[in-house]
């Protein structure tokens, strides 16, 4: 056979149609010829428009032959990138027109050596790619003509934080018509694709690039059991501005055609959710296994026949396969290629329960699973995830502190990313955006390393490891020439507290034009030490997940010694009692002496060696650490609920005043008192208690707009009548207003409001509201919007002019209020700002003002500036991201310290003492919160204060109570890298 023809055998086609000379004739002329006769003589000639027929030798070829070839051939291509990708000269994202980037002297964590290495030098960026790391050759810029130069003064450079979790692209503000993570068509849909409802008018783009996110892995919901396809994409805007312009690597299925083999190189992702979401369909847990099972079941069947199909073609035995086509199937062709190892599985499972049915699924089909997503439980099972099939276990995708919001979240431990580490499991932090807006991730990484996680690890968490979960670490996730030029430079060391990007560059383009910066303390250019956190590690595993919380009472004395500060409240600010007696150089030799919960002297060296020899008295050093006034929760559902979506757990919701309904007992109505209702022990308000915050003020749960009577409790105390149990009966009375939330109209409830604030209604309400009106109770209104905002202010105005008598007004979320800022401070209305980071979750909220790098002014900072009273609590979030769900903030509540840490750097303007005041006496005052005549309760950390990531809380000094709650001394060693 000459070499022509074993061309034409070699591409597929039979040897007929090569051409070749026979006896001096064509044999192509020949085969014509006589495939014309057989075409008008043969009535049993197969012909359609998909087949070609031949009986040269029996062969029956599809006309579409190298087609099938070409689709058989990717079946078994393997994703990752090509072997000489890495000497591409240009990235295929890059944007025509962008410059070269050239950064000097920064401090380089290049994700390498298992995120330990440094380094110190320049990085280089043309092209969409990093060009040179280190020592950048002059030569190299030499042949750059307008070069874009960054002089980073020695900050710290990083790869571009990689969320694998999330759902950016839905609707930010929640808008209904934009909603479209989950599908409602059934449990099982895996031919279903996010890109196809990928909104790219949403808000949260802005915002997370603001927080360093350069690359998201953006999810269906978890509402199906298989929800349908992920994507990855890079976050920057681009010129087309489609949703597919955005796209990073898309995978060979996002087009249904291209079965090249370069098309087939890249990574898919598949959504699978476990337990209780999938039961919206009213299915068991048994019942979604098995539809996966089906599923699965149908998807290996068309595989095998793909195979046997391939494995004919392939070999050229047309013959068997000459009434069959190729067992194409669209809809569960992505299924299909899970199995193929080319589609990566990505699940949300929480408990013991759903990973190990997942883990008996992936053997039973032989699919390697990337990542368990929340798995909550996933600490406590390092065996079972052990089991499941590959040759490298699952990594896991989960959050710092956010948990008990579910029952399948509550065995959630701060210290599972520790554990998991040490088990040595792949672990990465994740946002859930818009559960946790994705511009703070790396705040749940710098969390997860301040409760144990390794400085290298919590930061490969949100960087390296999700880039190689995702298949992308060869060119994400590392700063290394050749890679995506996609970096953020930061005004301080990305784990310490409150850490802010001064530049975002994804694929060679700087992102932020105008970047706002606050000059950070000299102490957070370096990793923040963190606590040894060993003995409560090793509790909490021996104790299944639930160790015990209470403390150690001590109603007899107790001497603090080393205390660096003694920060105490006063009626309208915090004040440092050491602060005089300290040289600038001094060491922490202060003491603080407390007898029966309260401080009995306090001062310098030996300012109190008269009580030294107190009988019974125990000593705690809180080497280098401090005492300061504890802190107070507002915004939480704590007291009233224990899991927010277990009504067994929970007060439940109070009935709607302004129903249609008959009020109950008579036309007066009535209103609901948080104080009836009050649950103590739950473990997220003992948490909160072993963080500092002492104190709840919480109302009544609602659905409507009045929410009731607030109370103040204790968070310590074991039972509503222990001593110093219910600090206040009624705090305050509760309002919510904002649009679209419910009917009736908004102007419908202010005209209550008015009617009730002019004595206008009597009964319950109208007496409570009286209350309000004689300026003897505040009333507190949660609302975003700055129109309602102006509404209120021009309210308040005509009800004191018409009772000549000035009201306390405070207003609660006001995401808006910087608009209206020197009206609220002309009518003397204070702020509490929840969350402390703005963001647009609704309509109401969509003018935000998020603080650098985005802008000059936190919101904090502005207020303050303009002589506004405020103070500031954690914040919940409901359904489509409306935050009108308090109890999903339980479990924040003890992030409040590094909340109002956070505010005062972002701010710029707040001492340590003004930070403080913002969850202690401003909020007090805010809330008409009375102590009646008894001390503020105090918080003893040690090796630094509560507004940080280096100390821990080792007691509360609460003399209501008349105690000392100690939780931790015989463990406090060196902090811990």
């Amino acid at each position: 056979m000459d070499s022509v023809a074993r061309k034409g055998m070699q591409t597929g086609l039979p040897a007929l149609m090569a051409p070749r000379v026979v006896k001096g004739k064509s044999s192509i002329g020949r085969s014509l010829l006589g495939f014309l006769l057989l075409l008008a003589t043969s009535s049993t000639l197969y012909l359609s428009s998909r087949l070609f027929s031949f009986q040269d030798r029996g062969v029956v070829v599809p006309l579409d032959a190298e087609s099938l070839l070409a689709k058989c051939r990717s079946l078994h291509v393997k994703p990752g990138p090509h072997v000489d990708f890495h000497s591409r000269a240009r990235s295929d994202r890059y944007q025509p027109g962008t410059k070269a980037v050239y950064i000097r002297n920064a401090t380089i964590w290049s994700g390498n050596s298992n995120g330990k290495e440094v380094l110190h030098g320049d990085v280089f960026l043309d092209d969409g790619l990093i060009k040179a790391t280190g020592d950048v050759p002059n030569e190299l810029l030499a042949n750059i003509g307008d070069v874009v130069v960054v002089d980073a003064q020695g900050a710290w450079l990083t790869p571009g934080i990689v969320d694998l979790h999330s759902h950016l692209g839905g609707s930010t503000p929640a808008l209904r018509g934009s909603d479209d993570d989950n599908s409602y068509n059934g449990p099982i849909t895996p031919w279903l694709r996010r890109l196809d409802g990928l909104n790219t008018h949403d808000l949260g783009y802005e915002s997370s690039i603001s927080g360093g996110v350069t690359t998201s892995l953006v999810l269906p919901g978890s509402l199906n059991a298989i929800g349908g396809q992920g994507l990855v994409m890079k976050l920057r805007p681009t010129k087309e501005r489609s949703p597919t312009s955005m796209l990073l690597e898309p995978y060979l299925g996002f087009n249904g055609t291209d079965h090249s083999p370069e098309a087939a190189r890249h990574w898919g992702h598949m959504k699978h959710a476990c337990g209780e979401n999938p039961k919206y369909y009213r299915d068991t847990r048994m019942d979604s296994v098995w539809l996966t099972r089906k599923a699965y079941d149908t998807a290996r069947s068309i595989k095998v026949a793909q195979d046997d199909y391939c494995e004919k073609a392939l070999s050229g035995d047309w013959s068997s396969l000459r009434s069959r086509q190729f067992p194409d199937s669209l809809q569960w062709q992505p299924l299909i290629d899970v199995l193929r190892g080319k589609i990566k599985v990505q699940t949300h499972c929480y408990e013991a329960t759903d990973i190990d049915n997942f883990v008996r699924l992936s053997n039973e089909f032989q699919f390697e699973v990337a990542a368990f997503h929340h798995a909550h439980e996933a600490w406590l099972i390092p065996d079972v995830l052990r089991r499941a099939y590959g040759k490298k276990p699952p990594a896991l995708a989960i959050f710092s502190t956010f948990a008990r919001y579910k029952r399948e979240a509550y065995l959630h431990s701060e210290f599972a990313p520790r554990v998991l580490a040490d088990e040595g499991f792949d672990v990465v932090m994740k946002s859930d955006h818009s559960a946790i807006p994705s511009r703070n991730l790396l705040a749940e990484a710098a969390m997860a390393h301040y409760w144990g996680l390794p400085e290298n690890i919590a930061l490969a968490s949100v960087i390296s490891t999700p880039a190689r979960i995702l298949g992308l670490d060869h060119r994400i996730g590392f700063i290394r020439e050749g890679y995506d030029a996609d970096v953020v430079l930061w005004d301080s060391h990305p784990l310490s507290l409150g850490a802010t990007p001064t530049q975002v560059i994804i694929d060679g383009i700087l992102q932020i034009s105008h970047p706002h910066t606050v000059v950070k303390p000299a102490s957070h250019q370096q990793a923040p030490s963190a606590p040894n956190w060993d003995r409560e590690t090793a509790q909490a595993l021996e104790y299944n997940g639930l160790p015990p919380l209470e403390p150690r009472h001590r109603d007899q004395s107790v001497i603090f010694t080393n205390v660096s500060h003694f920060w105490s409240p006063t009626a309208e600010s915090v004040i440092d009692l050491l602060a005089e007696s300290a040289g600038a150089n001094s060491q922490p030799s202060g003491i603080v002496i407390v007898q029966g919960g309260r401080v009995v002297c306090f001062g310098r060296n030996s300012s109190c060696d008269v009580y030294h020899s107190l009988p019974d008295a125990e000593t705690i050093s809180l080497q280098g650490g401090a005492i300061q006034p504890a802190l107070v929760a507002y915004g939480t559902g704590l007291g009233l609920t224990e899991i927010a979506y277990e009504a067994s757990t929970s007060d439940g919701y109070i009935t709607d005043p302004l129903d249609s309904q008959p009020p109950l007992f008579g036309p007066g109505g009535y209103i609901a008192k948080a104080v009836d209702g009050l649950q103590f022990g739950t473990r997220d308000a003992l948490l909160a208690y072993r963080a500092g915050v002492t104190v709840s003020v919480t109302s009544p749960s609602h659905q409507s707009w009045l929410s009731g009577l607030s109370t103040a409790f204790s968070l310590g105390a074991p039972h509503k009548l222990d001593r110093g149990a219910v600090v206040s009966d009624v705090v305050a009375v509760h309002v919510s207003l904002s649009h679209g939330d419910s009917e009736p109209s908004v102007s419908t409830k202010i005209g209550a409001l008015r009617r009730l604030l002019t004595q206008e209604v009597k009964g319950d309400v109208g007496e409570w509201f009286q209350k309000v009106a004689n300026g003897s109770l505040p009333l507190i209104i949660n609302v975003g919007s700055a129109d309602i905002i102006a509404t209120l202010v021009s309210l308040k105005k005509e009800v004191e002019t018409k009772t000549g008598t000035p009201f306390t007004l405070t207003i609660a979320g006001a995401t808006e209020a910087h608009l209206v800022a020197d009206e609220l401070a002309e009518a003397r209305i204070g702020v509490i700002v929840t969350p402390t980071r703005s963001y647009p979750y609704t309509w109401d909220e969509r003018r935000t003002l998020p603080g650098p790098p985005m802008s000059a002014d936190s919101l904090i900072g502005y207020l303050v500036k303009r002589g506004i009273t405020v103070g500031v609590g954690p914040r919940g979030i409901g359904a489509l991201g409306h935050p009108g769900v308090p109890e999903m903030a339980n479990s924040r509540a003890r992030n409040l310290r590094f909340d109002i840490g956070e505010a005062m750097l972002d701010s710029g303007v707040l001492s340590k003492e003004a930070a403080l005041a913002l969850a202690t006496v401003n909020l007090e005052k805010l809330l008409g919160l009375d102590y009646h005549g008894q001390q503020h309760d105090l918080v003893a950390t040690a090796n630094g204060g509560l507004l940080g990531y280096e100390g821990k809380v080792l007691a509360v000094i609460s003399p209501r109570r008349e105690l000392v709650d100690v939780f931790s001394t015989d463990d406090v060693v060196a902090p811990v890298k």
